[in-house]
């Protein structure tokens, strides 16, 4: 909203001065306060539009001729503040709370503060123009901001830049907001009312002392999603993917989504039917759901609620990348047509980094999906934590002035509003494709849980709550009371159905499913399968591509235009790697990785990735786009693939972890047949998204029987680099692996990860992937691979020493993964050690147990070691220990520690030394 600040903030008798200096010569006054004069609506009517006036009287308290003698220049201009006083500063003292009195925030608002009394109120002002009022007293005007603006809705925009979207929020609050609601609406509203509060009563009263995290005293979320649903689907959008935490999800699911009663009760009582191949599941409030609604006016519109942990705000960067990769594979990335809702409580979002990540995406173009609305279930509560203990901002959705996103705060006893609130919100996120915030102020009827006594806690608040009515009283009360004879008759019949439908509940009258048609990513999940324990014994041959296919792609990714002329620097990487082929039949690391992602692009798949840096690599390897040295334009060296009808999409990410691991997770999970991938800059910064880790990514097939490919590359190995630049916690992942959940890789050539990442979609099942990628190895001439091995073979879990001619003879066997196989195979070389094998584990889960035993029985003399540059207490040796119990093998590594790695160069190359002199003295 433009800065009135100049006005607002000066004292009258200094704005006077300064009009009388307008009218006589208007190039004398700043050029904001001639724009401000120059648009007085008062003085645009009387003629003055550029400053001509023929002014009478003397200096002081000077007036156009044009005005009668009563005009105080003085006072108009207190009016015209008071008008952007309520604009900007009316939410503060709005009565948007239905159970107590507002804390005082200092809004000055008051008549004196403007410099009035009550004797000016029946004094009329030409700034009722402002309002579309005319002249009018100052009182109309009052009552005109003050139902526009501090009734039960309150709205902070000022901070708003852009003008077209003040002017539409502002014609919202004073113009529309105030049209009457029809017989209609009121009925729908009062229905959805009545379907939220039976719900609630007939868990409550079937359903003694369960969890069920109820929506009571929010009831009004039915009534305001349901209004969302239908102007959006008016508005032409096809889907709605909601993301919510559990208080007052059972009944979004019944109410909303069109779960039936039946399915939601066998879930309560444990006896839903249970995909035993996989997963122990999760409590009823996670789950999540899809179905087709049918609107009022006879729109379809697809609903899907994401699954979600207790980790509230867990679940919004996973929403919003489904929305994008729906918008993406369905509507052409047509974002009008999809549409993603964020359910948060008021202490999760003032508590979470995670909504700020989330917010700071919004307008980025990798991650952008049109806008969000964002509705908040205020219950000015969290767990036992008031409010005034849970955020130093004023309002839970403060942040929203980040992205310059309006909130609208509003009192859910008022159904009307809320309802108005959210039908103005859908519009505004169709027109201007931004996010907005719905503040819905409401209570919690019991504690955290149904169990729980908030009393203990919160005896003053509780008080007054046990005594309020629910919001389907207040509103069958507001109609008896205030309605017309049809709203009247409304409420009365709608009370006698809703006895009646509670007791057909209560009888348990079964309902019908609605009717589903599986959209396209559904069926392409639909014609993938379980995983099985022998998928994992050796890996599909059809990742190899043919010797055709590979001089062509490898002669795609290494041109670029004629026109384009990247840095001489990078030019001469890109005619190395040419030259190593062209020399040596070698592909580099980067090279591998890319001649991936173009063979699955040309076989008509599509990849995404993304993180912190990831076109140029963090290391420098990667290229994938390049910059034009004269004009810094980008070009994508996978975009001009002849044939290829996949597309490669790659963005560098805004600086978050759990954010964007969140919504490619999201994205992955609505397009199974591309290979989504998420980068970090160095691998120990994947633990800021631990939570994504351990709630989605490791556990999302066992909780919600939901599959998912994601890919994590993690830059893992000790360099001498610190603490923070060495390890990706590899111990962590192989903790949380178990009935086949992920997989985990530590690949040593380039051909490996080629087939590796080409597996992710040949696989008839997907699996989420993390991989320990290498950093100075990318350019490690050991690690480069032949062209036969990526037009012939597949992914090797294991591989053994290719350089033992004779198994007996071996006395010793050190099987290793990752970046320390090369310290140790040098040593080898260096020596000319012909009686000890190294093996490499490529991957290390699902463990290739078939595999290791062949091996083990092959080197059947020797002594096994496993040797690890991590501490003892982390890398993948206690996890072998636990896993490889029939193979005899002691560890090598680093002594036990409580930091991954030392900071001191010095002391790091000492380390690696005693390891492999260990390893070949022992």
């Amino acid at each position: 909203m433009k800065d009135f600040s100049y006005i607002t903030n000066s004292s009258p008798a200094y704005i006077e001065s300064l009009y009388q200096d307008f009218v006589s010569d208007p190039a004398s006054v700043d050029p904001e306060y001639r724009k401000f004069f120059e648009g007085f609506d008062f003085a645009l009517e009387q003629g003055l539009a550029n400053g001509q006036a023929t002014a009478v009287g003397g200096a002081t308290g000077a007036v156009p001729a044009a005005f009668p003698d009563d005009f105080d220049i003085a006072k108009e201009i207190s009016a015209y503040r008071l008008i952007l006083g309520y604009r900007n500063k009316g939410h503060l003292i709005a009565k948007t709370n239905p159970i107590r009195t507002r804390k005082d925030r200092g809004a000055n608002l008051d008549l004196g503060f403007f410099g009035f009394t009550e004797a000016d109120l029946d004094r009329k002002f030409y700034a009722g123009n402002k309002l579309g009022l005319g002249t009018t007293t100052l009182r109309n005007i009052l009552d005109y901001l003050g139902q526009a603006y501090a009734n039960h809705v309150g709205i902070e925009f000022k901070y708003i830049s852009d003008q077209q979207k003040v002017d539409f929020l502002t014609h919202a609050m004073e113009v529309e907001f105030n049209q009457p609601t029809s017989i209609e609406q009121k009925r729908r509203i009062l229905e959805k009312l009545n379907q939220g509060v039976i719900f609630e009563k007939f868990l409550h009263t079937k359903y003694i002392g369960q969890k069920r995290f109820s929506l009571e005293g929010g009831e009004t979320t039915i009534a305001a999603l349901d209004a969302i649903i239908n102007t959006a689907g008016s508005l032409d959008v096809k889907e709605v993917v909601f993301g919510m935490a559990h208080r007052g999800r059972l009944n979004v699911l019944a109410n909303i989504l069109g779960k039936t009663y039946e399915h939601i009760f066998s879930e309560f009582e444990g006896t839903a039917v249970m995909d035993q191949t996989m997963g122990s599941g999760d409590v009823k409030y996670h789950m999540g759901y899809s179905s087709e609604v049918q609107t009022p006016e006879g729109k379809t519109v697809h609903l899907r609620l994401a699954p979600n942990p207790s980790h509230l705000e867990a679940v919004d960067p996973v929403v919003v990348g489904l929305a994008r990769a729906k918008a993406d594979i369905l509507y052409d990335s047509n974002y009008d047509k999809i549409l993603p809702v964020l359910i948060h409580g008021d202490a999760s979002i003032a508590g979470q980094g995670i909504v700020y990540e989330v917010l700071q995406m919004s307008k980025l173009d990798g991650y952008y999906t049109g806008g969000t609305i964002h509705f908040v279930i205020n219950n000015q509560i969290g767990f036992t934590t008031d409010f005034d203990d849970a955020r130093s901002s004023d309002y839970c959705t403060s942040l929203a002035a980040t992205v310059q996103a309006p909130v609208m705060h509003v009192n859910g006893d008022d159904a009307e509003a809320v309802v108005k609130c959210v039908e103005i919100a859908t519009r505004y996120r169709q027109k201007f494709n931004s996010d907005i915030f719905i503040d819905m102020v409401c209570y919690r009827r019991h504690g955290h849980n149904e169990g729980d006594d908030p009393k203990f806690t919160q005896p003053g608040l509780y008080a007054l709550i046990e005594k309020h009515q629910n919001p389907r009283e207040v509103y069958t009360h507001y109609l008896l009371e205030n309605g017309k004879p049809a709203a009247r008759d409304l409420a009365q019949e709608m009370e006698k159905k809703f006895w009646a439908d509670l007791q057909e509940r209560l009888d348990e009258v079964k309902q019908n499913p609605l009717p589903y048609k599986y959209q396209q990513p559904e069926l392409a999940w639909k014609s993938l399968r379980r995983a099985v324990e022998t998928d994992f014994d050796k890996s599909p041959d059809s990742t190899s591509i043919s010797e055709a296919s590979f001089e062509k792609l490898f002669a795609d990714i290494m041109k670029w235009p004629d026109d384009f002329k990247p840095l001489k620097k990078v030019e001469k990487i890109i005619q190395d790697k040419i030259k190593l082929y062209r020399e040596e039949g070698k592909l580099d690391w980067a090279s591998g990785e890319l001649m991936a992602y173009a063979s699955l692009l040309l076989e008509g798949h599509d990849v995404r990735m993304s993180g912190q840096d990831v076109r140029r690599g963090t290391f420098s390897h990667r290229h994938a786009v390049l910059r034009d040295e004269v004009s810094d334009k980008p070009y994508n060296r996978l975009s001009r693939i002849e044939g290829a009808s996949g597309q490669f999409h790659i963005y560098n990410s805004l600086l978050s972890e759990y954010g964007v691991l969140g919504f490619e997770y999201g994205y992955a999970f609505a397009s199974p047949n591309s290979l989504v991938l998420w980068e970090a800059q160095f691998g120990d910064f994947c633990n800021g998204a631990q939570t994504m880790i351990d709630q989605f990514i490791a556990a999302g097939e066992q909780k919600w029987n939901r599959m998912n490919g994601v890919v994590m590359l993690l830059p893992h190995g000790y360099e001498g680099q610190g603490p923070e630049h060495s390890s990706a916690r590899l111990e962590r992942f192989l903790q949380m692996c178990a009935e086949m959940n992920m997989v985990v890789t530590n690949i040593t050539t380039s051909a490996n990860f080629f087939h590796a990442l080409r597996r992710q979609i040949k696989w008839p099942f997907r699996k989420p992937m993390i991989n320990f990628s290498p950093k100075a190895n990318l350019r490690l001439p050991d690690s480069y691979s032949t062209k036969a091995e990526f037009t012939s073979g597949c992914f090797r879990e294991v591989i053994d020493d290719a350089m033992i001619t004779s198994p007996a003879t071996v006395k010793k066997v050190l099987f290793c993964s990752g970046k320390v196989y090369f310290d140790l195979l040098h040593r080898q070389q260096k020596d000319g050690v012909n009686d000890v094998a190294i093996i490499r584990v490529e991957q290390l889960y699902p463990l290739p147990q078939k595999q290791l035993d062949a091996l083990y029985k092959k080197y059947n003399k020797a002594t096994w070691f496993w040797v690890q540059e991590e501490p003892l207490n982390m890398g993948a040796a206690s996890f072998l220990k636990m896993n490889l119990a029939n193979i005899n093998f002691g560890v090598i590594s680093r002594q036990p520690s409580a930091s991954t790695a030392t900071g001191y160069m010095k002391i790091h190359t000492q380390e690696q030394a005693e390891i492999i002199e260990t390893a070949f003295s022992i």
